[in-house]
């Protein structure tokens, strides 16, 4: 299996191509300069285009992956109804969706041939949204409306218009701040860490009712931690065994083991990291972890290392200014 990573740098307008060899070491493909400040990026279910958002002028750009090195050719944008703050895609690669913070919106964008050609919907209203979620089974979509503390739940219909399921919603505590989400694999639990109070909570998809319930909340700071809290990003293995968050504040991962039915968390550790985490991510083969650090301008690599799931830095490499967004490819 080859691995491409990619690095959003919108500062300097540029992504960084990377393959990562088997040991972890990281090898420079090419560096790539955007029309734009780049932030959110995201790898077509096919794994022939990579997908990303800029602004000021609000759009997704398509972008062909080499099959050999994973190098990007630019190849198709298509405008969009608000800054991007996070992009995804259904599973089949269908549909793009764009959830924007600045404009409280999340848009959908179809997909011909694995090129973007046009928004199909929007639903507005989305106070802070920060994220769109597709669930395992391509159905419902979650989206964190950060300063509502409410993820909404969308039925994604087969022309890609988003209906409000019943209930329409999922509460957080008060202040918590939905922000990003991750699944686990055996598609029964949802995970979403909170920004505003650095706290992750477990969802249960389907109870035995048929209902959507939180069956765990935890918190991911050190202990003694009394600066603001800034989470920002999650992650779990392939495997489903380990879970990872990140906040910018204390420019700390957070290590989880996850129980084997994915409705547990618990904290083994924590590693100190690029200074103001924005963005991180796993490989496929759940062996590295890889975060950018926003005011370090470096990206480094971790291995994730036994039972744990602790962390054991391989190397640091320096990346565009302001660093926010890492993917990986397998090809």
């Amino acid at each position: 299996m080859k691995q491409t990573v990619y690095t959003a740098s919108p500062e300097s307008q540029q992504i960084h191509v990377w393959t990562l060899n088997h040991d972890g070491k990281l090898t420079l493909v090419q560096v790539v300069d955007v029309p734009g400040q780049v932030q959110p990026m995201v790898i077509s279910p096919d794994k022939r285009y990579l997908y990303v958002g800029v602004r000021p002028e609000f759009r997704v750009l398509a972008y062909r992956i080499a099959p050999d090195d994973g190098a990007l050719t630019f190849t198709a944008e298509s405008p969009l109804p608000g800054s991007p703050t996070h992009i995804s895609t259904d599973r089949q690669g269908n549909y793009l969706f764009s959830g924007s913070y600045n404009q409280a919106c999340v848009s959908v964008t179809r997909l011909e041939d694995g090129l973007p050609v046009g928004v199909v919907d929007v639903v507005e209203g989305l106070e802070g949204c920060h994220s769109a979620n597709i669930s395992p089974d391509n159905r419902t979509l979650w989206v964190p409306a950060l300063k509502q503390d409410r993820i909404c739940l969308f039925t994604l219909s087969d022309d890609g218009k988003l209906v409000a399921q019943t209930p329409a919603e999922v509460t957080t505590v008060e202040g918590a701040g939905p922000r990003h989400m991750a699944f686990h694999p055996n598609q029964q639990y949802a995970y979403c860490v909170n920004e505003l109070n650095s706290s992750v909570d477990v969802w249960e998809l389907k109870d035995p009712h048929g209902e959507i319930e939180c069956v765990q909340t935890l918190d991911m700071m050190p202990p003694h931690f009394d600066g603001t809290r800034w989470a920002a990003d999650i992650h779990i293995t392939p495997d489903g065994r380990h879970l990872y968050t990140c906040d910018r504040t204390s420019s700390t991962l957070t290590v989880f083991t996850v129980s084997e039915d994915g409705s547990v968390l618990e904290v083994q550790g924590f590693q100190d990291t690029e200074t103001q985490p924005r963005g991180f991510n796993v490989d496929h083969s759940g062996k590295y972890l890889l975060a950018v650090g926003q005011k370090s301008h470096h990206l480094a690599v971790y291995e994730i290392q036994g039972e744990q799931g602790l962390l054991h830095e391989k190397g640091r490499y320096a990346v565009g200014q302001g660093p926010m967004w890492v993917v990986v490819n397998a090809h």
